[in-house]
């Protein structure tokens, strides 16, 4: 194998210069710290749906946490495959492992974190540097881009006086869904060796091919037991896993050359590391380049808005369908979440349209118009054999607002026209009543939605037969973007010539939306017309009356919305999804299953909201700058919980510890689309 051109430099992708995201790194002052290192999480993609995450300390503490977790049996039927690949260093009777494991005894062994002298981010590769005396080893894990392929090298930097050393690395497979544990003996593969090569191979012909270029590797079969996953066992779950050592890899580590091993679903892995690190550096590199070209907003985007664009690069997928063989969607988020259709499209226009790939967008939009059932949109997409769910009353609408960026940012008419009969009977669903009590009431033209039992809204938690904020009535949100839609619609009429029964609705929606105003000035009942009248608990929900294109207010009653949002819900990182004060919030998220979901939508901050929360601010006061300015605390985010990405939620009292998912579509992608548009509408800044 070829040395870099510049050992010990970092290794640049190929091609001209590209603007680079925003430095992430931490020194040891983090990095030996074992909670601080666990706390800070890496994740990568590969845009079929398949990832890799750890702890920058190496250690395993959720389920999820592994170099290979791959969709086998559907498009999400994702499974962790090869859970890790501990190195140590030896030289003749000496070791140093750089490696850390948990276990259920409590022990932390071997620490090897304390020898991490730093971690960073290079594009979306999570590097580490080891100390060993005198001696700086460097490691890297990355995926190949479209490939269910895995690689993690080393290489000695060469200052160190030279002696002997190499490379011991022990590999830890598994077979098991994402979301579940392993017993041991829980399954048996075919191991076979072949020079450099192993190969595990199921009853179904399924191999995981590993490949360790220039070593040598020696088959095993034994149980690494009682892995202790510790950030499961805060969440109430199962907490001990287990890993079948499938094998021990031998490498030369040698100065300023890569060693170590490439795993892969899809026949071999590359022999020349150097070279398929370069192919995901220059994927990186062209994300981030194709979205900094994209509009002058983005061209002065500082790094962290950069580093946003490539971390956006991560949730999207390919989704083929036999209707549209190119089809495409969008993970909601990591490590758990699937392909939720309202997540992809409130996510859509900060994924795609402010990273310059309108292809994109409406490949996304494609292959969920091909799903609109009685005028709704899925709320969960379906899987092989899997049925679509469509529990969701804002899904089928924010398709709506997804059409009109699309089109505000393409002007294809072409595609317009195709779906405008999608969109027209989507409207008529709405008016004549389709699933879950989602109908026009005719007394006022508003939306209602709701049945007994059933989520439809964002705010969707639900433990057993409990919805924990049913909603049910006219909310809030779903009426703002029912007229907001009704008005896009109308547009869209007049644009294609066709004949607009819509603009006489939206008039209607519009009088009959001054009913959600509440006497006392704070802004917006959440729910009117409910089972036990109009709610009037204050949350996020009433921003998109004033953050939407269409707004259904007068411009004082936007003020009192902003000003509302501002006093009882603003937090740096987003806003609260209830007011504090309120009997239902809680301050703080965590515990079990029943304590987490129930507290779900009752306080904690959403950093998506803080996107369409500075949107509204800006169309109240006119001052882009400030609202562009409150989005910069989200900067802090990337080196927090999931480094370089937002993660889903936050604790709603202060410090506002991060929670929930490390790493959330809508968060990054509703930041990066707010930046973009008011950095358009305002000055340069």
């Amino acid at each position: 194998m070829k040395p870099s051109a510049q050992p010990g430099a970092e290794v640049r992708p190929q091609g001209p210069a590209a603007p680079v995201p925003s430095s992430i790194r931490f020194t040891r002052a983090i990095c030996g710290d074992l909670a601080q290192a666990e706390r800070r999480e890496w994740w990568i993609a590969n845009g079929l749906g398949g990832y890799a995450g750890g702890t920058i300390a190496g250690s395993l503490t959720r389920r999820y946490h592994g170099l290979l977790i791959a969709p086998v049996a559907s498009p999400l039927g994702r499974r962790l495959i090869l859970a890790k690949a501990d190195a140590t260093v030896v030289a003749g009777a000496r070791s140093w492992p750089l490696f850390t494991n948990r276990w259920k005894s409590g022990a932390v062994s071997p620490a090897g974190h304390i020898r991490i002298g730093s971690f960073h981010l290079d594009y979306s590769t999570p590097v580490w540097s080891y100390e060993i005396g005198d001696h700086r080893i460097e490691a890297r894990i990355w995926m190949e881009p479209g490939a269910h392929t895995v690689y993690a090298a080393w290489r000695l930097l060469p200052q160190a006086p030279e002696q002997a050393l190499s490379l011991r690395v022990t590999l830890l497979a598994n077979d098991r869904d994402h979301h579940g544990m392993m017993a041991v003996g829980g399954f048996a593969r075919e191991i076979a060796v072949e020079g450099e090569r192993l190969s595990l191979t199921d009853k179904a012909g399924v191999a995981l091919r590993i490949r360790a270029p220039g070593g040598s590797i020696v088959p095993k079969r034994e149980w690494y037991r009682d892995f202790a996953l510790v950030l499961e066992a805060e969440r109430g779950l199962d907490s001990i896993d287990n890993h079948l050592c499938v094998g021990e890899v031998t490498l030369p580590l040698l100065p300023g050359q890569w060693c170590g091993i490439g795993a892969s679903l899809n026949g071999e892995p590359a022999r020349d590391l150097e070279v398929a690190l370069a192919r995901r550096l220059d994927h990186d590199r062209r994300a981030v380049s194709t979205a900094i070209a994209s509009s002058p907003a983005m061209r002065d985007a500082p790094p962290w808005i950069a580093r946003l664009a490539l971390a956006a690069d991560a949730f999207i997928f390919a989704r083929p369908l036999a209707s549209v063989p190119d089809g495409q969607s969008v993970i909601a988020g990591y490590p758990w979440f699937g392909d939720w259709g309202r997540d992809t499209m409130i996510s859509l226009p900060g994924l795609t349209l402010a990273t310059g790939r309108p292809q994109v967008a409406h490949r996304i939009l494609a292959t969920f118009a091909s799903f609109v059932s009685q005028g709704m949109l899925p709320n969960v997409f379906p899987g092989a054999g899997d049925r679509a769910e469509y529990n969701t009353a804002d899904a089928s609408l924010w398709f709506f607002e997804a059409w009109r960026a699309y089109f505000e940012a393409t002007k294809d008419v072409g595609a317009l026209r195709a779906v405008f009969p999608v969109l027209s009977d989507m409207i008529e669903w709405h008016e004549k009543g389709t699933r879950y009590g989602i109908a026009v009431d005719r007394a006022d033209g508003l939306l209602k939605a709701g049945v007994a039992g059933v989520q439809v809204t964002w705010m969707d938690a639900k433990i057993g037969d409990w919805v924990v904020t049913p909603r049910i009535g006219k909310p809030v949100e779903i009426n703002a973007l029912w007229y907001n839609a009704l008005r896009i619609m109308s547009i869209f009429a007049a644009t294609l010539g066709a004949p607009d029964r819509f603009g006489p609705a939206a008039e209607v929606a519009k009088r009959s939306f001054a009913r959600f105003l509440r006497a006392d000035g704070e802004g917006l009942y959440d729910v009117i017309d409910g089972p036990n009248g109009d709610d009037a608990s204050i949350r996020p929900n009433q921003i998109f009356a004033v953050s939407l294109p269409h707004s259904a207010l007068a411009a004082a009653d936007q003020a009192n919305v902003v000003r509302a949002c501002r006093r009882h819900l603003l937090t740096a990182y987003g806003l609260r999804s209830l007011a504090p004060g309120s009997p239902a919030y809680h301050a703080h998220y965590g515990g079990g299953v029943l304590e987490r979901d129930g507290g779900y939508h009752q306080g904690p901050v959403w950093p998506w909201l803080l996107g369409p929360f500075c949107l509204a601010s800006y169309r109240v006061t006119g001052d882009a700058a400030a609202a562009q300015n409150l989005l910069a605390a989200l900067s802090d985010e990337l080196e927090d919980q999931g480094v370089g990405t937002i993660g889903e939620i936050c604790d709603g009292d202060p410090p506002h510890q991060p929670r929930g998912a490390p790493a959330q579509a809508w968060s990054v992608a509703c930041t990066l689309d707010a930046w973009r548009l008011l950095h358009q509408a305002g000055p340069d800044m």
